[in-house]
């Protein structure tokens, strides 16, 4: 483990599976200010409270239904099986809020959030109101869920989406970054937060270990080189430099949550390809859509 790469069970905190970068997480990452992310499991009946922080929240079921109390209203989030089966309902419950969390049947569920100053009201995106984009082409074909991003939520600091790579391709490809505040470009931390799944169309056998792998590597004078191995629940993250491809093997489906949020003046994702991969993106025209997409339930 580095002060980027998060293992499974490596940044457990109370009845938190992962708590990084929250206004109460008990885990110190030097130089991290401006996302965090929450992972809890939850058994049928047991509920889980987040106390008012000056930060923005959104409550994503990443398997199981919920439901989130905000200042005394219920919300009722439909949730889904799995992370690999369409977007889900969510709920993002703006800054200064406290939030309770249940779940009927039991499951698991996700807080992204980042410290803020602006006020934005409660607001529950379901399923069907999630703009879904297949993005890239043919092995580098993914399915992202846009909820929480500038075009879908009105919100203060954070960038948040989820995306699914079906087995065998590559995504956040080609390799980017935003680490600099300048024209077309942002300057954003980010957070991923995988899980891994056998795919449909797999032969694997029982005593497979589902797994992909996460590339980030330095931009310019400031050190950081991860290449990573990745399972259900790990989390990378990722302070600067250029990042990608996220991979999923050959056998196995890779899903992951993103976080982004930085100290500039506008919340928008801009980026720069790093220029030895950008050309990549040219011969997307050419290409078709994986045919395995869109993943649904």
């Amino acid at each position: 483990m580095t002060d980027w790469v998060y293992p499974a069970g490596t940044a457990i905190d109370g009845p938190w599976t992962t708590s990084i970068g929250a206004a109460d997480s008990t885990l110190v990452v030097p130089g991290w200010a401006h996302t965090g992310i929450k992972i809890a499991e939850l058994k049928a009946g047991e509920e889980l409270s987040l106390q008012a922080a000056a930060e923005e929240r959104i409550i994503i079921p990443l398997q199981g239904a919920f439901t989130a109390m905000v200042n005394g209203e219920h919300y009722a989030l439909a949730g889904r099986r799995s992370v690999f089966e369409g977007p889900s309902d969510v709920l993002y419950t703006g800054i200064n809020t406290a939030v309770s969390v249940a779940s009927p049947a039991g499951g698991r569920f996700a807080v992204a959030l980042a410290p803020a100053k602006a006020s934005y009201p409660t607001r529950l995106i379901t399923a069907a109101q999630t703009p879904v984009e297949l993005r890239g082409a043919g092995n580098c074909s993914r399915q992202v869920h846009n909820f929480g991003t500038p075009a879908a939520l009105e919100a203060d600091r954070f960038i948040v989406c989820e995306v699914i790579t079906p087995s065998g391709n590559w995504s956040s490809y080609p390799p980017h970054k935003h680490d600099e505040e300048k024209d077309g470009e942002t300057n954003l931390e980010e957070i991923y937060y995988f899980e891994t799944r056998v795919a449909q169309d797999s032969r694997a056998p029982e005593s497979s270990d589902p797994i992909g792998y996460a590339r980030v590597y330095a931009s310019d004078q400031r050190p950081i080189d991860v290449t990573a191995e990745v399972r259900t629940g790990d989390v990378v993250l990722v302070p600067y430099g250029w990042h990608g491809p996220a991979m999923a093997a050959p056998g196995y489906d890779l899903y992951y949550l993103n976080v982004m949020a930085g100290p500039g003046r506008v919340r928008e994702w801009l980026i720069s390809d790093d220029p030895h991969h950008g050309w990549v993106r040219e011969t997307w025209d050419k290409a078709t859509i994986d045919p395995r997409l869109p993943f649904t339930p």
